[in-house]
């Protein structure tokens, strides 16, 4: 939606730059675009801001991701990205460069480049962090592994990711599976 901005709970854009994208965005909760994922996070991310949705000068990516009980992040690492994630509800681990650290309600974690992480969810409720990526790249690959989600669906069937998923992680600034292990 682009134009005057009204506070009656939609997404609003506002005015339009040369390439004929907003100036600003304000993304309510239920207007996010949103996608399940695949296993073995399950769960749904969510994206609020990209270069796709609004005019920027440095791309960057933001959203939040929430993980059942008993899903994970598998562990990666991103070749050039910097990645912040700030935990909101929940409990789990981090394993950054091979160590563990707890997750709880408001722990951040930064990331910088090429640096191995993984997200587990061992607790009982949902985990639920919000996430920045530098450059953007981050919700291309949920989009491309994720089925399409509407906040209150309820959840699908656990799905296999695809089977180009490596050529997806290459295209979205992932590094090959081999390069993932802690050092």
């Amino acid at each position: 939606m682009t134009g005057e901005a009204r506070d009656n709970g939609d997404s609003v854009a506002g005015p339009n730059d040369c390439d004929s994208k907003p100036q600003f965005l304000i993304v309510y909760p239920r207007n996010e675009e949103s996608y399940w994922q695949p296993v073995p996070a399950n769960g749904y991310a969510a994206v609020h801001v990209a270069p796709h949705l609004v005019s920027m000068q440095r791309p960057f990516s933001a959203g939040t991701q929430t993980v059942p009980p008993g899903g994970f992040v598998r562990l990666h690492a991103h070749a050039e990205s910097e990645e912040m994630l700030h935990f909101v509800r929940g409990n789990g681990k981090a394993v950054v460069e091979g160590r563990d650290y707890r997750i709880e309600p408001g722990m951040t974690v930064f990331l910088g480049p090429q640096q191995s992480h993984t997200l587990i969810n061992d607790g009982t409720e949902d985990l639920h962090w919000v996430w920045f990526f530098l450059p953007s790249g981050l919700e291309t690959f949920f989009k491309a592994v994720g089925r399409q989600r509407s906040p209150g669906d309820d959840a699908p069937d656990a799905f296999a990711r695809p089977e180009n998923v490596s050529a997806i992680e290459a295209s979205t600034g992932f590094l090959p599976a081999a390069v993932n292990r802690p050092r």
